[in-house]
């Protein structure tokens, strides 16, 4: 089976409905569903909305980290947010898990 196909396998094997999956490998969530999709998609977008208007309006370029670092700092919290609240809790894992061995004599 090749890594995508057991990827995808491991995002549709969801019964609770998490809008996010820990990640196969790593630390943190990946989308699984269409909301985490678009949560995701959102942030993105709020992000390059967030830099065109400072590129556009903040005229100092000196100021232009200033106005920035606070709005993003904020977006991102919320993102971690949404995953922790509608995903998997979060550990580190390399690999798909594997099922524990039966331990009877």
């Amino acid at each position: 089976m090749s890594i995508f196909s057991s990827y995808r396998a491991y995002l549709k094997d969801n019964p609770e409905g998490y809008w996010f999956k820990r990640k196969l490998y790593g630390w943190g969530w990946t989308p699984a569903r269409w909301q985490g999709w678009a949560v995701l998609g959102g942030y993105l977008v709020a992000v390059l909305v967030m830099a065109l208007w400072v590129e556009y309006t903040v005229v100092p370029n000196e100021a232009a980290p200033r106005a920035i670092a606070l709005p993003f700092a904020i977006l991102t919290l919320l993102l971690l947010l949404t995953c922790y609240v509608k995903g998997e809790s979060p550990h580190w894992q390399w690999g798909p898990e594997k099922p524990e061995a039966d331990n009877r004599p």
